[in-house]
This record gives C-alpha cells, sequence and structure tokens, in this order.
C-alpha cells in the first residue's frame, strides 16, 4: 500500500476543547492519542520533519488541548491529551476524558484515530479498554507502536506478535500496526503512506 505522502508544509493553526469549536475550514483529520509520555509530540514532530511544531517534555501530560495542525494545506493533524495520566486529580482526568470523548464521538470530519502504546511494554489494561471502546464506537483506528528503537529486532518482533495475540481476541481482521521510532524515524514513511493511501480512497470515493 502506498500513497506516496510527503509532508512538506505543517502549521499549527489553533488549540480547542472540543469538537464544536474545531477550526474552519471542516477538513480531513488524521488523530494521534495514547498514554501519557508515550512519545506522542516526538512521532508529530518526525512525521512533520519540525523538531518544534508539537511540544515535548519528559512530564507527562504536557498536551492539555485538541490541537490542530494544517497539513500540505489540505489535512489536519490532530494531537489529542493523553490518557491514564495518574499524577493529576479526578477531577482533572475527568475533564480531559470528556474532552477526548467529545472529540472521538462529534467529529465528522476524523478519517482515523492513530493510538500510540510504548513497545517496550506490554498492552495495558487501560490501553485495551480505550481500544474496546473505540471499537463499540466503530471509529477507525490503527495502531502506532513508538520508542521501536530501544528494543533490539527480537525482542521488537515478540512484542508485535505478543500484541497481535492480545487484540486478536477482539478484532477480525486486526487494525493495522505501524512500528516507530521519532529518534531514527523507523516506520515514518509507511505511516505517512498509509496516511497518503486513506486520502486518496476518500478523493475517489463517490459523493
Amino acid at each position: 500500500m502506498s500513497g506516496n505522502m510527503k509532508i512538506t508544509k505543517a502549521i499549527y493553526v489553533a488549540s480547542c476543547v472540543s469538537a464544536a469549536s474545531r477550526p474552519t475550514p471542516a477538513r480531513i483529520e488524521f488523530a494521534f492519542i495514547g498514554r501519557s509520555n508515550v512519545g506522542k509530540s516526538s512521532l508529530i514532530n518526525c512525521l512533520t520533519g519540525n523538531s518544534s511544531l508539537a511540544h515535548t517534555s519528559s512530564k507527562p501530560g504536557k498536551t492539555q488541548c485538541i490541537n490542530h495542525f494544517l497539513i500540505n494545506d489540505s489535512w489536519y493533524l490532530v494531537d489529542l491529551p493523553g490518557y491514564g495520566y495518574a499524577q493529576v486529580s479526578k477531577a482533572h482526568r475527568d475533564r480531559l476524558a470528556a474532552m477526548i470523548s467529545d472529540y472521538i464521538d462529534n467529529s465528522s470530519d476524523l478519517a482515523l484515530l492513530f493510538v500510540l502504546l510504548d513497545s517496550r511494554h506490554d498492552l495495558l489494561k487501560n490501553d485495551l479498554e480505550f481500544l474496546l471502546s473505540l471499537g463499540e464506537k466503530g471509529v477507525p483506528f490503527a495502531i502506532v507502536l513508538t520508542k521501536c528503537d530501544k528494543l533490539g529486532i527480537n525482542a521488537l518482533l515478540s512484542r508485535i506478535a505478543a500484541m497481535k495475540a492480545a487484540i486478536g481476541k477482539y478484532w477480525e481482521p486486526l487494525p493495522e500496526i505501524f512500528a516507530t521510532s521519532a529518534e531514527n524515524g523507523t516506520g515514518k514513511e509507511q505511516l505517512l503512506d498509509y496516511i497518503g493511501q486513506i486520502l486518496k480512497d476518500l478523493d475517489n470515493k463517490p459523493s
């Protein structure tokens, strides 16, 4: 599968706290989400070739709003707050969870949600719960394993196989799974080509 996607222009457009306040004009959206400190901002910067586009921090919970970036003057890359961050108040966690749910439930322009998982860890309980909630809502998603440079090839292949086995209990066919590294660019081309193919398919879809 190849959509020949190259990002040549990436501009921060707006931050919002609800689907209703998304920037206009409406465009196709590809959103990125994951547990806090999964490497989401680093991956977004890698994909766009802009090391300062999304704010990175060693402190989890940096993203507090829904951030829209206009890509190639044609579609939005959406950076969603992380989930599962325990070191904030329950009220704050609930507010972020409501913001995420509102966006996922009400963004009619969302083409795909990329769910980021740390390749060094097994599928955690709240990751699985989040994926199952997407399945119940019929939200299209793909899985992106991050920080793959931290593992040797055999350990990575073993982790991917374990991930497929865990998710395969609930999904048939399996969602797409990408192995990536923001450090060395692993998986960047494959992930962008996947976005390019979806955009091409949407363009060719009868209105």
